[in-house]
């Protein structure tokens, strides 16, 4: 049985465009897409805080998020919401929320990036549990 023309891959180059197929290696760093780079960066900082902190960091979740909603509570500021921390209620733990795009775009470099998901999730730990961030970590805020 012979295949047609048109079911021959030569013959689907359409527009002089070579063929579809990823540009880079999905092994390489350049894969990585920004919202699974800004997700390992959470979880690194997640990680090296349960190291120094496992009692605080136990009965939370964190999450992340690409943007925060729309409309502001009443009671809350109309400042730029890099991200939030819920109480916990009735079984449900304690979560922190991080706002990925408000968060990028806040900061020029990832090392500044990196910085800032530190100091975030810092002051929202500190806030749940009623501490100054300084005592949660001493580099906080550099």
């Amino acid at each position: 049985m012979t295949t047609l023309i048109w079911d021959q891959r030569r013959y689907r180059n359409r527009h002089g465009r070579g063929m579809r197929a990823p540009m880079f290696g999905t092994r390489l760093p350049r894969y990585r897409t920004a919202s699974a780079m800004f997700d390992s960066m959470v979880a690194s900082q997640i990680r090296r805080l349960n190291s120094a902190w496992s009692e605080l960091t136990r009965n939370i979740q964190f999450a992340v998020e690409d943007v925060p909603p729309s409309q502001p509570l009443i009671w809350e500021s109309n400042r730029r919401i890099l991200s939030q921390c819920f109480p916990a209620s009735r079984g449900i733990k304690a979560r922190i929320v991080l706002y990925r795009l408000p968060l990028c775009n806040h900061v020029t470099s990832r090392a500044e990036l990196n910085y800032a998901i530190r100091d975030e999730i810092v002051q929202r730990l500190a806030e749940l549990y009623g501490r100054r961030p300084e005592e949660i970590d001493p580099d906080w805020g550099m």
